[in-house]
């Protein structure tokens, strides 16, 4: 099958790497310079898309692409509301009756302020609009949440919730519109410090499966938030084929919505694929056409992802330092290395340059070869979390 992903970073690396791995003939549009799958500035003719980046589903490619008559695996423009605003989405888990946090939606300061200063604290400060994973703040200090707050009111509007307390966890399902079919849940890093301090990031690392995520849960949350959520999606009119991409946060009352999003996960991708014992172009085909068949296989492994950034992410980066190390690392058993932003002559070209990810026998095993093949790698000012899956170690 000739499959063309639209997207530039380490997951559209990953969702080409893992179409090749069974034989497909992949085009990643655009790509980058570490990217072998890149070859070309516009969208190939292809039997199969898909939409990696979260701007692409929002911005309306499903809708350009299936009016032309192909067959695009992501929502359209409409679906892609769940993430390109956060209100919108508030609005539909309410509706459907999903658990989720007390918030509010604001485009004004003082009803902001006054909101955040009911709430016990800590504070959850999101823009509702697309930040790249980076419109998020989580903080105790009330001042600190009211200046976050009308920072971000000058480039629209916000959503302000009460923080919730449990471990957050990631939960994809292949959805055809009607049935949503589950992949392994994986946990994500998005903290640039280790130990989870410091300013989100667009995510420092990931490990799949989540020991905390067991199958009672996994199914609560199917069956508490996911299903619920295509059935509101479908009362609206929405046809969601895609991804939908769930963050339940495993709170003392049950599992209860963070967020959605409407693509794989970044670098969450970078952990799942590789864990596919069946052909995951085949699943997602068959829910581009509307009707899963097939049940996915997995492979009885753990898998763990460590992004390597530019110093400076995820403010301000310095670009254009040569990479060193990436074919050794690569070829070190169960060991691949995906490229985000990686620019001409292997030259660092963006925040999250690398994406490390390993095979194991269980999560230790997948650490300790991701770190291993970390320690070949190296440019000036390369910053990476070292406490990646250390809680399962």
């Amino acid at each position: 099958m000739k499959v063309c992903v639209l997207g530039g970073g380490g997951r559209e690396h990953a969702l080409g790497w893992a179409a090749a791995r069974f034989g497909h003939d992949v085009t990643v549009v655009p790509g980058n310079a570490g990217n072998p799958f890149s070859a070309a500035e516009e969208p190939v003719d292809a039997d199969l898309y898909i939409l990696g980046s979260d701007d692409i589903v929002v911005g309306g490619t499903g809708d350009r692409l299936r009016a032309a008559g192909k067959l695009v695996f992501g929502p359209n423009a409409d679906g892609g509301r769940l993430e390109g605003s956060k209100q919108w989405m508030k609005d539909l888990l309410v509706e459907a009756g999903v658990p989720t946090a007390r918030h509010g939606s604001f485009a004004e300061a003082g009803p902001a302020e006054a909101f955040l200063r009911s709430l016990p604290g800590p504070y959850v400060v999101k823009t509702d609009y697309l930040a790249l994973g980076k419109g998020v703040l989580v903080t105790p200090d009330l001042d600190e949440a009211i200046a976050d707050a009308r920072a971000k009111l000058e480039g629209g509007g916000i959503v302000v919730e009460e923080c919730m307390e449990g471990p957050e966890i990631s939960v994809f399902a292949v959805c055809d519109g009607e049935r949503a079919v589950l992949v392994p849940p994986a946990q994500d890093y998005k903290r640039i410090g280790e130990g989870d301090v410091g300013p989100n990031t667009g995510g420092m690392g990931s490990v799949a499966p989540v020991p905390v995520a067991t199958k009672a849960v996994i199914d609560e949350v199917l069956e508490r938030c996911i299903q619920p959520t295509l059935a509101a999606l479908r009362s609206r009119g929405i046809d969601y084929r895609g991804v939908l991409y769930s963050n339940p946060m495993l709170t003392a009352e049950g599992p209860k919505i963070v967020e959605y999003n409407v693509r794989w996960g970044d670098p969450e991708a970078q952990c799942l694929l590789p864990l596919f014992e069946s052909d995951p172009v085949e699943l997602m085909a068959e829910a581009a056409a509307g009707a899963i068949r097939s049940e996915p296989r997995f492979v009885d492994r753990a898998c763990l992802t460590v992004a390597l950034a530019a110093e400076g992410y995820p403010g301000a980066v310095r670009k254009g330092d040569r990479i060193e190390g990436v074919d050794d690392a690569g070829d070190l058993p169960d060991v691949t290395v995906f490229s985000a932003g990686v620019g001409p002559g292997m030259t660092t070209n963006g925040g999250r340059v690398l994406n490390v990810t390993a095979l194991g026998r269980d999560l230790p095993d997948a650490r300790a070869r991701a770190y291993t093949a970390v320690g070949m790698i190296s440019w000036p000012g390369m910053t990476y979390r070292r406490d990646i899956g250390a809680r399962y170690a």
